[in-house]
């Protein structure tokens, strides 16, 4: 089994420290450690250091040729100050030097950064807060639906190096629809994930998630489209290729990290239930309980070839969360990217939900999951199980469902090992924390619960 040791450790940027205002402090941060700032500031001093020296050779030399007497002494003389004692005359000369560097520099920035929108942050935050974050841990988020864009959320806050696998067995709503009418992938989770990573402004977050009023089936018109999803398949349009569109949607807005489709065709999910009844379509399938198995169509697609590669370079691997059956399993189904994770030596973590979905989980313990996930092949990609403790949230009036809860042995042998974290939002006990999930993941990437025992619950201070 993959454990957690021998990975690179990995410490939490700027977002763990607090903010520092003030010119005193600002400067100081330019000259923290990780800015790549310090070592070409030490090579324009040490170029101007060597212009200085030059200089200073042509006026002696300067000196000696005009003489002690005459109108060209006196002026050399004033020029370089000579009538004032040595030691008041370097200040001088380092003090100005100084102020004209300080001013050329600061005007150098202004020129340079007006084309720019501005941003209340300060400047030398933001570049610590992109270099930090780029040498963040390789983190690969498998799943789909509300959990993993939650999910991803948090993580964009700790590191950019993300790559979100998401699910393409959607057909319900506007994916349905463009699904249907277009023959693309669905695109919903896709967008749902863009839009949680995006680095955009908060309007265009919003007109990516904004949705064209009304929905009526078989309508053709723009009626309950989003206008990401639109914008996605007009890419894959544009660009005659669905996972390049996907990859330039990627671009155009910025995402802090990367979304990939799990395959590049749409799959069409199909699912045996307890009685014997067949059901076809993720939509089906979510909304009905006592499922046996399920599995995908077309038989054997290939995964995004980003989808794999990303696997194979990554420091850690996360399969969901999401919902059990029509987020996670679609994708874990797809034969060479179930291949791609028993290969790879990154650490598989199984991120369990927060609590049962009606229909397709009602009921389930931590357990259940886990024994579904191994009927389906699934079970040897897990070797850390994170879940939830905390039960004392908020719940939501009037909703059926209830929290997973934990029916794993502590004490027992073999399997995966269970990591316990308080996960969820206080204010909603059927949703996870976005910030409190990315700092347990980010504690399983740096490699701070001990492995000296197959099954470890560790609870927070």
């Amino acid at each position: 089994m993959n454990g957690l040791n021998g990975h690179r450790p990995w410490r939490v940027g700027p977002l763990t420290e607090p903010r520092r205002d003030g010119r005193a402090a600002r400067l100081r941060n330019w000259l923290r450690p990780g800015m790549g700032i310090k070592r070409w500031l030490a090579a324009v001093f040490l170029g101007e250091l060597l212009m200085a020296f030059a200089g200073s050779l042509v006026v002696r030399q300067l000196y000696r040729a005009v003489g002690q007497e005459g109108p060209g002494a006196s002026l050399v003389g004033i020029v370089t100050l000579q009538f004032l004692p040595l030691p008041v005359r370097a200040l001088v000369l380092l003090a100005t030097g100084l102020a004209i560097v300080v001013f050329g520099m600061r005007r150098l920035l202004t020129v340079l950064l007006e084309p720019f929108e501005r941003r209340d942050e300060p400047l030398v935050e933001l570049i610590y807060q992109k270099r930090s974050l780029a040498r963040g841990p390789r983190i690969v988020a498998i799943g789909g639906g509300t959990g993993l864009s939650t999910l991803l959320r948090g993580l964009k806050e700790f590191t950019s190096n993300i790559t979100a696998v998401v699910t393409v067995a959607d057909d319900g709503g506007s994916s349905g629809k463009l699904r249907a009418e277009l023959g693309i992938a669905p695109v919903g989770d896709i967008r749902n994930c863009i839009a949680a990573l995006a680095d955009a402004e908060p309007l265009m977050t919003r007109l990516l998630q904004y949705r064209f009023p009304g929905e009526r089936k078989n309508d053709a018109s723009l009626s309950g489209h989003a206008f990401g999803n639109l914008l996605i398949a007009a890419l894959s349009a544009v660009e005659g290729d669905f996972e390049e569109g996907v990859r330039q949607s990627n671009r155009v807005l910025a995402v802090r990290g990367r979304v990939v489709p799990a395959a590049p065709v749409p799959l069409t999910l199909h699912a045996e239930l307890e009685d014997g009844r067949m059901l076809e379509g993720q939509s089906l399938v979510g909304a009905t309980r006592g499922i046996r198995r399920v599995w995908v169509t077309p038989a054997n697609p290939r995964a995004s070839a980003e989808a794999l590669e990303a696997i194979g370079q990554a420091d850690l691997v996360l399969l969901g969360p999401g919902s059990l059956y029509t987020s996670l399993l679609p994708s874990l189904l797809i034969p060479d990217l179930r291949a791609c994770l028993r290969a790879t030596t990154a650490p598989r973590v199984y991120v369990s939900n927060v609590a049962t979905q009606i229909g397709e989980t009602e009921g389930y313990t931590l357990g259940d999951h886990l024994r579904a996930l191994a009927d389906h092949g699934a079970g040897d990609l897990i070797d850390v199980v994170l879940a939830n403790d905390n039960f004392a949230a908020r719940a939501p009036a009037n909703y059926p469902a209830a929290p997973v809860r934990i029916d794993l042995p502590e004490g027992r042998s073999g399997g995966p090992r269970l990591v316990l974290r308080d996960l969820v939002d206080d204010a909603n006990a059927h949703h996870h924390d976005p910030v409190k999930l990315a700092r347990a993941v980010v504690e399983l990437s740096e490699d701070r619960i001990a492995a000296g025992r197959q099954t470890t619950v560790a609870h927070t201070a």
